[in-house]
């Protein structure tokens, strides 16, 4: 039963990754869509292109050669939905970066132990971000906050990082319990990969 609970989880957290290695390229692609713009409209802005091109010029930034409107405001809402969607990978498989010559000279059982209580703490921040997460989108559609460029609701931001927060502050308490029950236990119910150093 433990290995199809954790089977779910597993799965869960990969689909996020995924999605949030999705989102993170396409923000990529925004950006330097955007920058070529931003770079394309100062050139055509330019006083050599408006003094020995004016209608190509004119053309290109009359049809929308640019920057993309709202692009700081796309990064940053992107931004926090791929940390919390890559958060939940990292927490099941063992991948946040760790310092092992603190480690090294431990012993198993006290390895465990240490992890466990690692494993709560991160459980506990993660609940809490997304307990705060989900205050500020409260707050955010009592105020009925907009962006500055865009005007779309602020709460929205805030929603969809909630999604995944929520998710990834359930990992993140299960395997809270998973590191639990192997310390108590003294033996390892889940073998992770660990982060490459």
């Amino acid at each position: 039963m433990f290995k199809t609970i954790h089977s779910v989880f597993y799965r869960i957290a990969w689909w996020m990754a995924v999605v949030g290695g999705a989102l993170l390229t396409l923000l990529v692609l925004m950006l330097c869509v955007s920058i070529i713009g931003r770079t394309a409209s100062t050139i055509l802005h330019s006083d050599w292109m408006q003094t020995n091109m004016a209608g190509l010029a004119n053309w290109l930034i009359d049809i929308g050669v640019g920057p993309i409107f709202g692009d700081y405001e796309f990064l940053t809402a992107g931004l926090a939905i791929c940390i919390f969607c890559f958060i939940g990978w990292c927490q099941i498989t063992g991948g946040h970066a760790t310092v092992d010559v603190f480690t090294a000279g431990l012993s198993d059982r006290s390895r465990r132990r240490l992890q466990m209580v690692l494993e709560i703490l991160f459980a506990i921040a993660l609940v809490l971000i997304a307990v705060q997460l989900y205050e500020g989108m409260s707050t955010y559609i009592r105020r009925r906050s907009t962006t500055f460029l865009l005007q779309y609701p602020l709460w929205w931001n805030y929603l969809l990082a909630l999604i995944p927060a929520v998710i990834t502050a359930v990992i993140g308490v299960y395997m809270a319990v998973v590191r639990t029950i192997e310390a108590l236990t003294d033996r390892p119910l889940v073998v992770t990969e660990g982060a490459e150093h």
